[in-house]
């Protein structure tokens, strides 16, 4: 292919034009990050000096060098016209759980009248969005407008394609006047700092040389979510303020079957998954995973695993572009935790590691994990931490979405718990007893037919029903709902393994001082550590009712919606943790706690009225309309007939318009005291009310889609 043909293949796919007879395919690797200021593209346009400075930020760690700063500004200036930019802007993560940018293009005065294109280092670096509107937690006044922007040099600018242009986007943390975090990528980056400063410490007593080096995190977000017709989404005034269907009865099939698990993907949707696939693609997002999800219309994305700032910030991106390459076909994708009640929601599976100083991962426990003293450190540190704070945990995945989520029959509890499997466990229980001297192996499976190859199977089986599962190098927090940002239990992951670490540190620095053997004073900590903090261990079914038993006799916190989590922010050990690393101040955390609190509220607030006002003006009148209608033709048909059942039908449906109009009042009471938990309680009783009503009045009267048909129709 000659160099013209390859550039027009590439051009093709950024303006997501099909390439056929596998053109994009062939050009994959080139393709790969073509939006994206990363270090490949810097390497191209800066010089040596300034390419080994940003280099060894992104690599390393450490402080921007500001003489660089203009070099890179006008270097990256260049790279986004070239790409069709005209604006740039500081993409930040405010405490609204979304994203926010303002744009400015790179015009300027040139002096005769006309202008030139311009872009600086003090443009790179600070920006100043107006913070008064932002939510602050009281951290700010309402007057007080000033807020900052500060460029993220480790998380790499993209382009972000627009109808008619393009934008520069800069990854940005955002502060206030004051220092105080104001976002979600703020405290976030100093957990991570908090936790490599702990796994270093613990290298150097391993003898690992950490000169000039970190340790940092991995993420793989697994992204669940629903795809439904534009036009069903539309009609549904409850899906379009609120994302989730506030009523709805459940049709007759929907996954009981469980066909739709895996199945083969039907042309509609596999057309949005390939033209998302090419857009992240784009954009240096490594979308690695695609596949149907158990509930009809739902699917799942996943990524390979990346460093965790940059894969917090691609998840943020990914959501953005799903919805927007969903509206080019005609869908709507549904991100909220429950969009509708009775089958599967949404979460977004948080997998998490930790590569130390050495480069290794840590949390990989190799052939003979019993052997390997840092993977079974981590291990226990993460055991500890897990227990000691596991109510900080679950405040890190509380919002009114996910209480819909939690503890349903796909979800994890709100009880925390770790599942580590047959193998560890079993080392666990060694250690307790002294020392961990064998690993149990997990052979092979043997299928019975010649022709068939025989598979490794893995040393323990997966539990899909646990919160926080040890799936085989890595931890897997299920309990993220799938419309959050994962900074909040990633920022709290860090900072309490942190912690677990610290202690461990302490505690070896002190013996090792004293001239105690170094493996003596390991193993008799990690057995301190198992004995105290073992009953964090389920290996179980944690949706059977006997585990909320069993989990209240072992003193694990079973915070069941998001008002008794927020508490938890309060509680004198979590603030402790928190302020010790420097993750958050006393007062940052007091900020969190009114947000969340307030986020919470109004949520409920906005879905109360959402129903009110869709019983009022649309179902009920439906209802009195097929009221008028029953009555009509019991009267016209009289005596000619028999009316018993009709008239039968006729009270059934009375008696529901009077009990709907009834609890609509009492919602809409409880919204005005701004009572939440009556709120939720009244809107729950009325879409019970009105589900029982759908089934009742004719389809050619009910005015909105059915479940059948948003989740059986939209391909």
């Amino acid at each position: 292919m000659s160099q013209q043909a390859r550039q027009e293949v590439l051009e093709a796919v950024a303006r997501q034009e099909c390439c056929a007879n596998g053109a994009f395919s062939e050009h994959l690797p080139e393709y790969f990050g073509q939006n994206v200021f990363n270090l490949k593209a810097m390497k191209e346009c800066l010089s040596p000096k300034a390419y080994a400075s940003i280099e060894k930020i992104i690599k390393e760690g450490g402080k921007l060098d500001p003489s660089i700063a203009d070099e890179v500004a006008e270097a990256m200036k260049k790279w986004a016209i070239a790409k069709g930019a005209t604006h740039f802007t500081h993409w930040f993560q405010p405490m609204t759980g979304t994203t926010a940018e303002k744009h400015d293009s790179f015009i300027t005065w040139d002096g005769q009248g006309g202008v030139v294109l311009t872009f600086g280092g003090k443009e790179l670096i600070q920006g100043e969005p107006d913070a008064s509107s932002f939510p602050s937690g009281g951290l700010r006044a309402t007057f007080e407008a000033r807020g900052y922007t500060g460029w993220d040099p480790t998380s790499p600018a993209f382009i972000k394609q627009g109808p008619e242009g393009a934008t520069l986007c800069i990854p940005t943390f955002y502060i206030g006047y004051h220092g105080e975090a104001l976002d979600k990528k703020t405290p976030l980056l100093r957990s991570m700092k908090a936790i490599s400063k702990q796994i270093c410490r613990l290298a150097n007593l391993f003898g690992i040389d950490t000169k000039d080096k970190r340790a940092y995190c991995t993420v793989g977000p697994e992204q669940e979510y629903f795809l439904i017709d534009k036009a069903h989404y539309q009609a549904r005034l409850d899906l379009v303020q609120t994302g989730r269907t506030l009523f709805g009865r459940k049709p007759a099939k929907h996954q009981q079957q469980e066909d739709h698990y895996f199945g083969a993907i039907r042309p509609r949707i596999m057309a949005f998954m390939e033209d998302l696939d090419r857009t992240l693609w784009g954009l240096g997002i490594p979308a690695k995973t695609r596949h149907n999800e158990v509930a009809p219309a739902q699917y799942e994305i996943a990524p390979i695993y990346e460093e965790l700032n940059i894969g917090v910030d691609h998840d943020m991106i990914r959501m953005e572009v799903m919805r927007q390459v969903a509206d080019k076909h005609g869908l709507v994708c549904l991100l909220h935790e429950k969009p509708f009640a009775g089958i599967n929601g949404s979460g977004k599976h948080n997998n998490w590691s930790v590569v130390g100083p050495d480069g290794k991962n840590w949390l990989y426990p190799g052939k003979t994990p019993h052997e390997n003293a840092k993977f079974l450190t981590t291990l226990c540190a993460v055991i500890k931490a897990v227990d000691s704070y596991a109510d900080l945990l679950r405040v890190s995945v509380a919002t009114a979405g996910n209480d819909h989520r939690l503890g349903a029959n796909e979800a994890p509890p709100a009880i925390i718990s770790i599942f580590l499997g047959d193998q560890l466990t079993d080392i666990i229980e060694q250690i307790e007893k002294g020392e961990a001297k064998t690993s149990r192996q997990g052979g092979v499976l043997h299928v019975g037919v010649d022709s068939l190859p025989q598979l490794a199977r893995d040393t323990t089986d997966r539990n899909r029903t646990s919160p926080f599962a040890f799936t085989g190098a890595k931890f897997e927090f299920r309990a993220v709902g799938s419309n959050m940002n994962p900074s909040a239990a990633n920022m709290v992951l860090n900072t309490i393994v942190a912690e677990a670490i610290s202690d461990i540190c302490d505690q070896l620095e002190v013996d090792k001082k004293a001239g105690k053997d170094f493996n003596t004073s390991l193993q008799k900590i990690l057995q301190d550590i198992i004995k105290k903090h073992k009953r964090v261990v389920y290996n179980g079914d944690n949706y059977i009712p006997q585990w909320h038993a069993e989990a209240k006799k072992r003193g694990l916190p079973n915070l069941i919606n998001t008002p008794q989590a927020l508490e938890m922010i309060k509680v004198k050990k979590n603030i402790q943790v928190m302020v010790k690393h420097g993750v958050l101040t006393e007062k940052e955390l007091a900020s969190r706690y009114e947000i969340n609190k307030h986020a919470y509220e109004t949520v409920v607030a906005l879905e109360g009225s959402c129903a009110a006002t869709m019983a009022r003006t649309q179902l009920i009148p439906v209802a009195i309309e097929y009221q008028k209608q029953l009555a009509d033709t019991i009267k016209t048909v009289g005596s000619a007939g028999k009316t018993t059942a009709q008239k039968k039908l006729l009270k059934q449906v009375c008696g529901l318009i009077e009990e709907a109009l009834l609890i609509t009042d009492s919602l809409e009471a409880a919204i005005a005291k701004h009572d939440a938990a009556k709120t939720n309680a009244a809107m729950a009783k009325l879409r019970e009310v009105i589900d029982e009503l759908e089934g009742l009045v004719p389809n050619s009267l009910w005015p909105l889609p059915s479940y059948a048909e948003m989740l059986l129709m939209n391909a």
